[in-house]
Parts: C-alpha cells; sequence; structure tokens
C-alpha cells in the first residue's frame, strides 16, 4: 500500500517512496493527522508558545521543562498500519495519548476524520472514543470479575446497547479473535496470549474507525507474541483497520508496518516504509535499528527490480512480495536467471536478476 509524503514536514526526514511508477491508485484517505504537536511539562508550559504555535526555543532549552513530545507532524491514511517506535522514554506512548486527548497536548493541531480534536468537547471526545477509537494497551486491564463475554460486550453496555444486541456483537467479536468456547471463562482460567486476544476482542466490539495500540504484546513470552503478531495481520486483512501500534522492537515494526517513524527525545526522527528505512537511514541513530536486520525480509522485489530489456524469462515474482518469500525459486534457477516481475494485475513492470539477489545476500549491513 503506497502512501504519499506527509505534507508540511520540517521536523523529520520523509523518506520519499521507493518507486512511483506504475501506479495509478488515488491517494488514501487522511484518518488522522497531527501538525506540530509538542507535550512538555513543567510549570507555565503555555508561556512558552505563541498563538500561532511557535515556541520559545531558548525558554525551553533553560528552563525546567521536560519536552516529552517535540513537534510532531504526521498523517495516517486510511487503512494504514502506521508504527510508532523508539526506546523506552522516546516519547511514543505519550504521543498516542495526545492523539486521543488522553493527554492534553501544549501545542499543535490533531484531526480526527477532519474534526478539530482540540476544539472538541469533552462530551465531543468521549463520544469519539466509545463509537470511533479502539484502545489495546500494555498491560491487558480486564476485569477479573467479568468473563470473557463480559469484558468483551463492556463498551457495547457502556454505549447504552442492550444485553441481546451487545452479547450478540460480543460473541462474533470473540469467534473473530479465535476464543469462540471460552465466552464463560474468567481472566484467571486464559493465558497470557488469550488474555491479550480478549483485550484486542473488547476493543473491537464497538467497531472503531481507527486502532490505537500500545506495546500491546510486548508482555508475552517470544513465542506467544509471534503467535499474536499473526493474528493481529490476520484481523487486518480481514477488518482493514486505520492502526497506530507502539512498539519498541524494531523487527515487530518491520513485520506489521506500512510506515514507520522512529522517534527520539521526543521528537520523530524519520518516517518511511521497512524498505525506505533499511536503505536509506536518516541518521546514524534509525541505521542502529537497521543494523542486523537480514534485508531480504524487508525489501520486497519491486526494490530490486530493473527495467525490462529484451530478456528471456525463468519465471515470475511478484512486485510486492519480500525477496526473502521469493528465495528459494530464485536461488535454485541459472546463474543469469532473470523473473519477469508482476503487479497486482499480472502485468509485467520490470526485471529481477538472480545475481542482484545474490548480492543481496551477500551484503553486510553497515556499521555506524
Amino acid at each position: 500500500m503506497s502512501k504519499p509524503a506527509d505534507p508540511g514536514i520540517t521536523n523529520m526526514s520523509e523518506t520519499q517512496p521507493l518507486s512511483d511508477s506504475h501506479s495509478d491508485a488515488a491517494e488514501p484517505a487522511v484518518k488522522l493527522s497531527c501538525k506540530h504537536v509538542w507535550k512538555v511539562f513543567g510549570k507555565d508550559v503555555q508561556s512558552l508558545f505563541t498563538a500561532d504555535g511557535h515556541f520559545d526555543q531558548m525558554a525551553l532549552d533553560g528552563g525546567e521543562y521536560i519536552s516529552a513530545v517535540s513537534d510532531a507532524s504526521f498523517d495516517v491514511y486510511e487503512g494504514e498500519i502506521f508504527v510508532i517506535m523508539g526506546l523506552s522514554g522516546s516519547g511514543k506512548s505519550t504521543l498516542l495519548r495526545c492523539m486521543t486527548r488522553l493527554i492534553e497536548p501544549s501545542a499543535g493541531e490533531i484531526f480526527f476524520e477532519s474534526q478539530d480534536l482540540m476544539k472538541a468537547s469533552e462530551s465531543e471526545l468521549i463520544d469519539l472514543r466509545r463509537h470511533k477509537m479502539g484502545m489495546v494497551f500494555q498491560h491487558f486491564a480486564l476485569l477479573p470479575n467479568r468473563t470473557v463475554l463480559g469484558n468483551v460486550a463492556l463498551p457495547l453496555e457502556v454505549q447504552g446497547i442492550s444485553r441481546g444486541l451487545r452479547e450478540q456483537r460480543a460473541l462474533e467479536v470473540i469467534e473473530l479473535v479465535g476464543l469462540d468456547g471460552r465466552e464463560r471463562y474468567y481472566p484467571r482460567e486464559l493465558s497470557g496470549g488469550q488474555q491479550q486476544r480478549v483485550g484486542i476482542a473488547r476493543s473491537l466490539a464497538a467497531e472503531p474507525d481507527v486502532w490505537f495500540l500500545d506495546e500491546p504484546f510486548s508482555a508475552l513470552d517470544p513465542l506467544i507474541r509471534r503467535e499474536m503478531q499473526d493474528e493481529f495481520m490476520r484481523l487486518q486483512n480481514v477488518l482493514h483497520k486505520s492502526i497506530i501500534f507502539i512498539t519498541h522492537d524494531f523487527e515487530e515494526a518491520i513485520r506489521l508496518a506500512d510506515r514507520i517513524a522512529i522517534m527520539k527525545d521526543g521528537a520523530i526522527i524519520q518516517i518511511g516504509t521497512p524498505e525506505q528505512l533499511v536503505l536509506n537511514p536518516a541518521t546514524d541513530y534509525v541505521e542502529e535499528f537497521t543494523q542486523g536486520i537480514p534485508r531480504a525480509k524487508v525489501l520486497s522485489v519491486e526494490a530490486l527490480m530493473r527495467d525490462v530489456d529484451d530478456d528471456e524469462f525463468s519465471g515470475v515474482v511478484q512486485a510486492g512480495a519480500a525477496i526473502e518469500t521469493q528465495l528459494d525459486m530464485i536461488l535454485n534457477a541459472d546463474r543469469g536467471a532473470v523473473f519477469a516481475v508482476h503487479n497486482e494485475h499480472a502485468e509485467t513492470i520490470g526485471a529481477l536478476t538472480r545475481e542482484v539477489v545474490v548480492d543481496l545476500l551477500a551484503t553486510t549491513p553497515r556499521k555506524s
């Protein structure tokens, strides 16, 4: 899913698309937009900012302030998985809470489907959170005295939906996340992965337009975490939600994301697809995250293809497929083999040589 570059970004490196040829798809709609968002902790924070959003950098640097989010600007598109990642203390969770105004931003603009959230009343915000925003956090926060069914149906109960309708919807979502048959279980009777599935089901029960997930799998064991990532991708293939996903794990980010925003010390350093971040890290800090990541896992066929030049093809590969998924066929071909690269319409848009893939596998990630 190709996204246009975010407009008006001044505080980060926004990598341009690797290839904009062969694409005539309409630009996706913007679901959520942040423009110059700040969250500063300290006394008399508002004195740092003027009415037009400018700030006093000298006062910020010289005073007893903590800038948790610094001038963050980006768009999240319809149906996109937008991952915000960084180390602990980088500001990613604070930024997520600013997007929903669970934490009040110090300055900036936030638009949800063109509605200015900074001007929304408390009742309007509550209504948005109940009906259009789904949230999943690292700690499951399940009610121990309620069954799986009761926990999942809770958001609908808060909305005032009748018991019969809310339980019917809850049962549908419970089946969607693979917990059918456990409706009457209590949280203590479930494994960690199953408890997280309950949390996911509960967040989906109200059919939110945007799904916010704050390190939802970080408390799970590695094998269960991988299983939950698979489940997450399966759900996204079914539901096509607009998703903001927080993580500190770059491998998790590249596995799940359409685009990734990397944060450091409250600022967004770079935004791009996993391919763009690996091929063109804007800073040494970004490059550190990409070291050790197998290029074949991240890069797509399209990233390595060249123009067609009277080639005889040994086979066909899909433009959007990861190189890793095509390795058996490519490496088992003869030396000099060339493969036709097809788009989703089975049109040949380029050529991929066996040699360029072999070179990719032999390339050692750059060192800082």
